[in-house]
Protein backbone atom coordinates (compact mmCIF):
# COMPACT_ATOMS: atom_id res chain seq x y z
CA UNK A 1 0.00 0.00 0.00
CA UNK A 2 1.14 3.23 -0.98
CA UNK A 3 0.39 6.66 1.51
CA UNK A 4 -2.74 8.38 0.01
CA UNK A 5 -0.35 11.42 0.39
CA UNK A 6 -1.17 14.91 2.47
CA UNK A 7 -3.12 18.35 2.58
CA UNK A 8 -2.10 21.19 4.30
CA UNK A 9 -4.91 24.25 3.89
CA UNK A 10 -3.42 27.71 5.46
CA UNK A 11 -4.90 31.45 5.90
CA UNK A 12 -5.39 34.63 7.69
CA UNK A 13 -8.17 35.92 9.87
CA UNK A 14 -8.38 39.25 9.65
CA UNK A 15 -11.68 41.97 9.73
CA UNK A 16 -13.83 38.50 10.15
CA UNK A 17 -12.34 37.19 7.44
CA UNK A 18 -10.63 34.40 6.45
CA UNK A 19 -8.25 35.42 3.23
CA UNK A 20 -5.04 34.17 2.02
CA UNK A 21 -6.41 30.72 1.71
CA UNK A 22 -3.39 28.74 0.97
CA UNK A 23 -3.97 24.91 -0.06
CA UNK A 24 -1.03 22.22 -0.83
CA UNK A 25 -1.69 18.63 -1.97
CA UNK A 26 1.05 16.69 -2.17
CA UNK A 27 0.21 13.28 -3.61
CA UNK A 28 2.82 10.17 -4.60
CA UNK A 29 3.35 9.23 -8.18
CA UNK A 30 1.65 5.90 -8.74
CA UNK A 31 0.74 5.73 -12.29
CA UNK A 32 4.56 5.30 -13.57
CA UNK A 33 4.09 1.84 -11.90
CA UNK A 34 2.11 1.09 -14.55
CA UNK A 35 4.13 2.54 -17.63
CA UNK A 36 4.87 -1.08 -19.03
CA UNK A 37 2.79 -3.65 -17.68
CA UNK A 38 -0.03 -5.38 -19.16
CA UNK A 39 -3.10 -4.30 -18.77
CA UNK A 40 -4.44 -7.31 -16.60
CA UNK A 41 -1.91 -6.46 -14.17
CA UNK A 42 -2.70 -2.84 -13.63
CA UNK A 43 -6.29 -3.99 -13.03
CA UNK A 44 -5.17 -6.33 -10.48
CA UNK A 45 -2.91 -4.04 -8.75
CA UNK A 46 -5.07 -1.36 -8.60
CA UNK A 47 -7.13 -2.31 -5.47
CA UNK A 48 -3.95 -2.74 -3.55
CA UNK A 49 -2.59 0.90 -3.93
CA UNK A 50 -5.82 2.82 -3.57
CA UNK A 51 -7.00 0.87 -0.58
CA UNK A 52 -10.01 3.55 0.12
CA UNK A 53 -12.41 3.13 -2.35
CA UNK A 54 -10.19 -0.21 -3.90
CA UNK A 55 -13.66 -1.40 -5.46
CA UNK A 56 -14.29 1.95 -7.13
CA UNK A 57 -10.89 2.20 -8.08
CA UNK A 58 -10.69 -1.36 -9.58
CA UNK A 59 -14.44 -1.23 -11.46
CA UNK A 60 -12.86 2.69 -13.45
CA UNK A 61 -9.77 0.35 -14.27
CA UNK A 62 -11.48 -1.82 -15.58
CA UNK A 63 -13.63 -0.07 -17.36
CA UNK A 64 -10.91 2.09 -18.80
CA UNK A 65 -9.11 -0.97 -20.06
CA UNK A 66 -11.77 -3.01 -21.32
CA UNK A 67 -12.87 0.31 -23.59
CA UNK A 68 -9.03 0.33 -24.83
CA UNK A 69 -8.96 -3.00 -25.86
CA UNK A 70 -12.44 -2.87 -27.21
CA UNK A 71 -13.47 -5.61 -25.03
CA UNK A 72 -17.25 -6.23 -23.78
CA UNK A 73 -17.82 -4.93 -20.82
CA UNK A 74 -16.95 -6.95 -17.32
CA UNK A 75 -20.02 -7.68 -15.35
CA UNK A 76 -20.28 -4.99 -12.30
CA UNK A 77 -20.37 -5.75 -8.61
CA UNK A 78 -22.80 -3.33 -7.75
CA UNK A 79 -23.80 -4.15 -5.14
CA UNK A 80 -20.06 -4.05 -3.45
CA UNK A 81 -19.59 -0.70 -5.08
CA UNK A 82 -22.99 0.34 -3.52
CA UNK A 83 -21.86 -0.88 -0.04
CA UNK A 84 -18.36 0.76 -0.27
CA UNK A 85 -19.87 4.12 -1.26
CA UNK A 86 -22.28 3.53 1.62
CA UNK A 87 -19.67 3.07 4.59
CA UNK A 88 -18.03 5.72 3.42
CA UNK A 89 -20.86 8.56 3.33
CA UNK A 90 -21.99 7.30 6.86
CA UNK A 91 -18.63 7.43 7.91
CA UNK A 92 -18.76 11.11 7.41
CA UNK A 93 -22.14 11.69 8.32
CA UNK A 94 -22.09 9.62 11.63
CA UNK A 95 -18.89 10.35 12.94
CA UNK A 96 -16.90 13.05 11.01
CA UNK A 97 -19.70 15.74 10.64
CA UNK A 98 -21.46 15.93 14.27
CA UNK A 99 -17.87 16.42 15.79
CA UNK A 100 -17.71 19.10 13.53
CA UNK A 101 -20.50 20.60 14.56
CA UNK A 102 -19.88 19.67 18.54
CA UNK A 103 -22.19 16.95 18.55
CA UNK A 104 -21.27 13.10 19.86
CA UNK A 105 -20.75 11.13 17.33
CA UNK A 106 -22.88 7.75 16.78
CA UNK A 107 -20.01 5.13 16.72
CA UNK A 108 -21.49 2.73 18.37
CA UNK A 109 -24.39 2.55 15.45
CA UNK A 110 -21.61 3.07 12.90
CA UNK A 111 -19.64 0.23 13.99
CA UNK A 112 -22.49 -2.23 14.47
CA UNK A 113 -23.52 -1.51 10.33
CA UNK A 114 -20.10 -1.56 10.20
CA UNK A 115 -20.00 -5.14 11.10
CA UNK A 116 -23.95 -6.30 8.95
CA UNK A 117 -22.55 -4.24 5.48
CA UNK A 118 -21.77 -7.79 3.87
CA UNK A 119 -24.25 -9.73 5.35
CA UNK A 120 -27.62 -10.79 3.16
CA UNK A 121 -29.77 -8.17 5.40
CA UNK A 122 -27.48 -5.38 5.13
CA UNK A 123 -30.16 -3.40 2.84
CA UNK A 124 -32.71 -4.05 5.93
CA UNK A 125 -29.82 -2.72 8.01
CA UNK A 126 -28.82 0.37 6.24
CA UNK A 127 -32.21 1.49 6.17
CA UNK A 128 -32.99 1.24 10.24
CA UNK A 129 -29.89 2.73 10.49
CA UNK A 130 -31.03 5.64 8.36
CA UNK A 131 -34.10 6.13 9.92
CA UNK A 132 -33.54 5.54 13.02
CA UNK A 133 -30.20 7.12 13.85
CA UNK A 134 -29.22 9.08 10.80
CA UNK A 135 -31.73 11.44 10.63
CA UNK A 136 -32.12 12.66 14.10
CA UNK A 137 -28.75 13.03 14.10
CA UNK A 138 -28.82 14.96 10.44
CA UNK A 139 -31.18 17.28 11.95
CA UNK A 140 -29.18 17.92 14.99
CA UNK A 141 -26.49 18.67 13.02
CA UNK A 142 -28.39 21.09 10.81
CA UNK A 143 -29.47 22.95 12.85
CA UNK A 144 -25.57 24.11 13.38
CA UNK A 145 -25.02 24.47 10.05
CA UNK A 146 -25.13 27.35 8.37
CA UNK A 147 -28.95 28.99 7.67
CA UNK A 148 -28.96 27.42 3.94
CA UNK A 149 -28.09 23.53 5.22
CA UNK A 150 -32.25 23.20 6.16
CA UNK A 151 -33.69 24.98 3.15
CA UNK A 152 -35.99 23.27 1.65
CA UNK A 153 -36.58 21.03 -1.71
CA UNK A 154 -35.18 18.21 -3.51
CA UNK A 155 -31.64 18.81 -4.67
CA UNK A 156 -29.65 17.04 -7.44
CA UNK A 157 -26.81 14.97 -6.22
CA UNK A 158 -25.35 12.80 -9.20
CA UNK A 159 -21.78 14.01 -10.83
CA UNK A 160 -21.77 14.09 -14.32
CA UNK A 161 -20.53 11.34 -16.27
CA UNK A 162 -18.17 12.47 -18.86
CA UNK A 163 -16.15 9.62 -20.26
CA UNK A 164 -16.44 10.74 -24.02
CA UNK A 165 -15.30 14.51 -23.32
CA UNK A 166 -12.81 13.04 -20.66
CA UNK A 167 -11.57 10.56 -23.77
CA UNK A 168 -11.21 13.97 -26.32
CA UNK A 169 -8.96 15.35 -23.27
CA UNK A 170 -6.67 11.74 -22.95
CA UNK A 171 -6.04 11.42 -26.63
CA UNK A 172 -5.07 15.85 -26.95
CA UNK A 173 -8.28 16.66 -29.08
CA UNK A 174 -9.70 18.96 -26.25
CA UNK A 175 -7.45 21.78 -23.94
CA UNK A 176 -9.33 21.42 -21.18
CA UNK A 177 -10.52 18.06 -18.87
CA UNK A 178 -13.40 17.93 -17.14
CA UNK A 179 -13.94 19.90 -13.99
CA UNK A 180 -15.64 18.58 -11.01
CA UNK A 181 -18.19 20.79 -9.96
CA UNK A 182 -18.02 21.52 -6.09
CA UNK A 183 -20.73 22.23 -3.95
CA UNK A 184 -21.75 25.87 -3.34
CA UNK A 185 -21.62 25.96 0.34
CA UNK A 186 -21.09 24.06 3.22
CA UNK A 187 -24.72 23.71 3.67
CA UNK A 188 -25.24 22.47 0.55
CA UNK A 189 -22.59 19.58 0.20
CA UNK A 190 -24.10 18.09 4.13
CA UNK A 191 -27.48 17.77 2.11
CA UNK A 192 -26.10 16.51 -0.89
CA UNK A 193 -24.31 13.81 0.91
CA UNK A 194 -28.24 13.37 3.01
CA UNK A 195 -29.55 12.37 -0.38
CA UNK A 196 -27.21 10.62 -2.31
CA UNK A 197 -26.95 8.16 1.43
CA UNK A 198 -30.50 7.48 1.06
CA UNK A 199 -30.33 7.32 -2.93
CA UNK A 200 -27.95 4.88 -2.24
CA UNK A 201 -29.51 2.68 0.16
CA UNK A 202 -32.39 2.90 -1.78
CA UNK A 203 -30.25 1.62 -4.86
CA UNK A 204 -29.14 -1.33 -2.47
CA UNK A 205 -32.92 -2.59 -1.72
CA UNK A 206 -33.52 -2.13 -5.10
CA UNK A 207 -30.62 -3.72 -6.80
CA UNK A 208 -30.20 -0.99 -9.33
CA UNK A 209 -26.03 -0.73 -11.44
CA UNK A 210 -23.71 1.24 -10.15
CA UNK A 211 -23.41 4.57 -11.82
CA UNK A 212 -20.53 3.66 -14.49
CA UNK A 213 -18.77 5.27 -17.91
CA UNK A 214 -16.74 4.32 -20.32
CA UNK A 215 -15.23 5.50 -23.90
CA UNK A 216 -12.72 4.67 -26.00
CA UNK A 217 -11.21 2.05 -28.76
CA UNK A 218 -8.16 2.06 -30.43
CA UNK A 219 -5.81 1.14 -27.18
CA UNK A 220 -7.35 4.27 -25.53
CA UNK A 221 -9.56 4.15 -23.26
CA UNK A 222 -11.61 6.13 -20.33
CA UNK A 223 -13.18 4.61 -17.15
CA UNK A 224 -15.68 6.06 -14.92
CA UNK A 225 -17.24 5.03 -11.80
CA UNK A 226 -19.02 7.09 -9.11
CA UNK A 227 -17.26 7.14 -5.29
CA UNK A 228 -18.85 8.82 -1.95
CA UNK A 229 -16.68 11.73 -2.30
CA UNK A 230 -17.45 12.48 -6.74
CA UNK A 231 -16.75 11.10 -9.84
CA UNK A 232 -13.60 8.89 -10.08
CA UNK A 233 -11.68 8.83 -13.97
CA UNK A 234 -8.98 6.73 -14.76
CA UNK A 235 -7.48 6.77 -18.46
CA UNK A 236 -5.27 4.58 -20.39
CA UNK A 237 -3.19 4.23 -23.61
CA UNK A 238 -1.94 0.73 -24.89
CA UNK A 239 0.48 0.22 -27.19
CA UNK A 240 1.42 -3.19 -28.48
CA UNK A 241 -0.35 -4.62 -25.80
CA UNK A 242 1.18 -2.81 -22.88
CA UNK A 243 0.37 0.19 -20.95
CA UNK A 244 1.84 3.27 -22.27
CA UNK A 245 0.47 5.72 -20.32
CA UNK A 246 -1.90 5.70 -17.56
CA UNK A 247 -3.83 8.68 -15.27
CA UNK A 248 -6.42 8.42 -12.40
CA UNK A 249 -7.71 11.59 -10.99
CA UNK A 250 -9.98 11.51 -7.80
CA UNK A 251 -12.15 13.92 -7.16
CA UNK A 252 -9.89 15.47 -4.23
CA UNK A 253 -7.29 15.95 -7.10
CA UNK A 254 -9.54 18.12 -8.59
CA UNK A 255 -11.33 19.88 -6.10
CA UNK A 256 -7.80 20.74 -3.75
CA UNK A 257 -6.08 21.68 -7.08
CA UNK A 258 -5.88 25.14 -5.57
CA UNK A 259 -8.22 27.10 -3.26
CA UNK A 260 -11.24 28.11 -5.62
CA UNK A 261 -13.58 25.30 -4.32
CA UNK A 262 -12.54 25.88 -0.42
CA UNK A 263 -13.05 29.71 -1.64
CA UNK A 264 -16.00 28.71 -3.14
CA UNK A 265 -18.38 27.15 -0.27
CA UNK A 266 -17.23 29.97 2.26
CA UNK A 267 -18.22 32.68 0.09
CA UNK A 268 -20.01 35.56 1.76
CA UNK A 269 -19.41 34.31 5.27
CA UNK A 270 -18.13 36.01 8.40
CA UNK A 271 -16.46 35.20 11.15
CA UNK A 272 -16.58 36.90 14.68
CA UNK A 273 -13.55 35.00 16.34
CA UNK A 274 -10.52 33.46 15.28
CA UNK A 275 -11.80 30.04 16.41
CA UNK A 276 -15.09 30.42 14.13
CA UNK A 277 -13.05 31.19 11.41
CA UNK A 278 -10.81 28.26 11.97
CA UNK A 279 -14.04 25.93 12.37
CA UNK A 280 -16.09 27.33 9.85
CA UNK A 281 -12.60 26.44 7.16
CA UNK A 282 -12.43 22.83 9.31
CA UNK A 283 -16.30 22.75 7.89
CA UNK A 284 -15.63 23.97 4.30
CA UNK A 285 -12.29 20.86 4.17
CA UNK A 286 -15.31 18.39 5.74
CA UNK A 287 -17.66 19.26 2.89
CA UNK A 288 -14.93 18.69 -0.36
CA UNK A 289 -14.15 15.74 1.45
CA UNK A 290 -10.86 14.90 0.71
CA UNK A 291 -9.50 11.28 0.69
CA UNK A 292 -6.82 11.86 2.70
CA UNK A 293 -5.32 13.15 6.26
CA UNK A 294 -5.32 16.99 6.60
CA UNK A 295 -3.42 19.80 8.17
CA UNK A 296 -5.17 22.70 8.66
CA UNK A 297 -3.84 26.57 10.12
CA UNK A 298 -5.18 29.76 10.54
CA UNK A 299 -3.47 32.88 12.12
CA UNK A 300 -4.22 36.39 12.76
CA UNK A 301 -3.09 38.45 9.91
Amino acid sequence: MISAGELKVGGTYSDGEIRGLTVDLQRPSVTPLFVGQLPDVVIKTVPYLFTLCAAAQRSAAQAAVNAALGEAPAALASRELWVEFLHESLWRLLLDWPAAVGLPPAREAFTAWRGQRNDDDAAAATLTLIDAVLQPLAEACLQRLPADAALPGNIDVLPELAAEAWLAYWQGTADQRPAATPPSSVGMAYRQRLEMVRRAAAALVEKTPYLLARAGGDGWGVGQCLTARGMLTHAVHVVDGRVARYCVRAPTDQLFADSLALRGVLAGRGFATLADAQEALDQAILALDPCLPYTLEVQYA
